[in-house]
């Protein structure tokens, strides 16, 4: 099979590293990847893992954007693609208008990933009209069946993003040598729980810092650690929780790492690992990294976090919004660390791609069957 991927940027974050996810599995197994995008830092591992990069402005939400129809119409036709998969709206659009002008002669299918909760919009309903659409958590399904009622529900499948049991492991220790160990031995004997991700409004930061203070007041040595950058957008709500920060006399209970390379080792050093989204998250794969690493995860149960948490470590679930009782089950953790069971995970990176790689394979003998029938 030849597959196109297809999504605004190279550079971070869940969508992007699912996409090199399934571009290596791709090409394990013998098939050709191809991946469109307006580039980015991710760029060369793709590359280095077999796959091809496309470079094409399709990462901006202008009318402009809408000119790479048919420059890209014309790549499906000569590359001869079997298969175009959408995972971003502006990227849906440009592909699924390339695809609806094709000729009839051609034989290329038209796929997307509902990766999130985009708003509900005739501009986020593109995300159902693929051939197939993947929903990456059950409760991504629900917000489609909710919302977008024309959609036919047997064309949805879930696929839960998934982490490598091989890469996260109960045993892992980052290196006696690395940063994150000197990080660790600088904060003595305190209770460190992390918050990983990137620093927007959403993700709970200012939660995070009640907690922190609370435990403070209870006794606690405690620090807590933010383990994610924030975009230049971004930069005013940073500076709006380090002003929390201050005022709460928190300076030394509370650390900015900025954006980590090496977030799998903070989070094994770490005592607890938080996820305190105010909006639900499609899936939240940090969490699920760092149960997998044995480490405690505490978090509001909504979204794909409450698919995790109710699987794999029900304990940790926390009742969206309810501070203090995140304070009291820390104060307890803090007290006797409770032991996250090392159990089969139903939330696989081999799971993930045999699931999309099945996908891509159906509809493509689809295809086949479609034109030995035509002769």
């Amino acid at each position: 099979m030849k597959i196109v991927q297809i999504l605004p940027e190279l550079e971070s974050g869940g969508v992007e590293r699912g996409t090199l996810e399934i571009s290596k599995a791709l090409v394990e197994a013998g098939h050709e990847s191809i991946v469109i995008s307006n580039g980015g830092r991710l760029v060369p591992q793709l590359e280095a893992e077999g796959g091809r990069h496309i470079q094409m402005p399709v990462h901006k939400k202008s009318l402009f954007s809408l000119l790479q129809i048919k420059h890209l119409r014309r790549l499906l036709l000569e590359e001869g693609i079997d298969i175009i998969h959408a995972r971003s709206r502006v990227p849906a659009w440009i592909s699924y208008l390339a695809w609806k002008g094709l000729r009839k002669e051609s034989h290329t299918r038209f796929m997307t990933t509902f990766h999130g909760f985009h708003s509900v919009s005739p501009y986020s309903e593109i995300m159902t009209k693929g051939e197939r659409v993947i929903a990456v958590s059950e409760s991504v399904k629900n917000h489609i069946r909710e919302n977008y009622a024309n959609t036919d529900m047997n064309k949805v499948a879930v696929v839960h993003r998934g982490v490598s049991d091989s890469d996260y492991t109960f045993d892992y220790e980052p290196p006696a040598n690395s940063r994150v160990q000197e990080l660790r031995v600088s904060a003595g004997n305190a209770f460190i729980i992390t918050l990983p991700g990137r620093i927007t409004g959403w993700k709970g930061g200012e939660d995070f810092i009640e907690v922190i203070f609370a435990l403070k007041e209870k006794g606690i040595p405690v620090q807590g650690w933010f383990a994610g950058g924030a975009h230049e957008k971004k930069q005013d709500f940073l500076y709006a929780l380090k002003d929390q920060v201050n005022a709460l006399e928190l300076n030394n209970e509370i650390r900015f790492l900025g954006h980590r390379s090496d977030l799998k080792d903070i989070m094994a050093v770490s005592d607890v690992v938080l996820t305190l989204s105010t909006k639900p998250e499609a899936f939240g794969r940090v969490s699920l990294e760092a149960l997998r690493l044995g480490i405690p995860v505490a978090g509001y149960s909504h979204g794909g976090v409450q698919e995790q948490l109710s699987a794999l470590f029900p304990e940790g679930e926390i009742e969206l919004g309810n501070k203090g009782a995140l304070v009291s089950l820390l104060e307890q953790w803090y007290k006797e660390c409770p032991i996250v069971p090392n159990i089969d995970n139903p939330f696989s990176l081999e799971k993930m791609q045999e699931g999309c790689l099945k996908i891509y394979s159906d509809l493509f003998n689809e295809t086949t069957h479609a034109k030995l029938s035509q002769e």
